[in-house]
């Protein structure tokens, strides 16, 4: 995989596929950018798993936060890592232990392991480094537009709403 230059496709069905993410580095303060990104999974319908060490016990947005991944009772179908790259490392290869593995690792803005991509590659789990799925999700949808950005998506299709109350796009939209 091209880790400099995902196919639209290739983020598209991640983000399709996958409904329990873990985030690993996740953050109690609402200022933090990890806590912004939970919400907004949360929000979108993602059941949104925290992990961080230093909360483990206690709650963030309605959510049970552990300690680390081994810990978390159910299976994980995306990691999406909010730590440092050389942190992402050992996130991965705990990742790598998980029976059954996640389908995807994901690493946010900044976060390049190409190491540990690797690994994960050669066990068949799928990986994105130094994205956001917030971003992603926003771009591929259609309503990171809405705040004047430009998603690199041209549709003169009408957008698929989801759901009742605030306004959403849907990754399902026609393309």
């Amino acid at each position: 995989m091209d880790h400099d230059n995902y196919p639209n496709d290739y983020i598209r069905g991640i983000l399709q596929s996958v409904k329990t993410i873990a985030l690993v580095g996740a953050s109690a303060n609402p200022a933090r950018p990890s806590w912004i990104v939970t919400k907004y999974l949360l929000e979108r319908g993602y059941d949104v798993i925290p992990v961080n060490p230093g909360f483990a016990g206690s709650e963030l947005l309605g959510k049970p936060v552990y300690a680390s991944l081994k810990d978390i009772p159910q299976p994980i179908d995306m990691v999406e890592i909010f730590r440092n790259s050389e942190a992402a490392g050992p996130i991965t290869d705990e990742a790598l232990q998980l029976d059954p593995l996640p389908r995807v690792v994901w690493m946010q803005l900044s976060v390049r392991n190409d190491e540990a991509a690797a690994r994960a590659e050669a066990k068949g789990v799928k990986v994105v480094l130094d994205r956001c799925p917030k971003i992603e999700f926003g771009r591929l949808s259609g309503e990171i537009s809405w705040q004047g950005v430009n998603s690199r998506m041209l549709s003169a299709k009408k957008p698929v709403l989801a759901g009742k109350g605030f306004q959403k796009l849907s990754l399902n939209r026609p393309r």
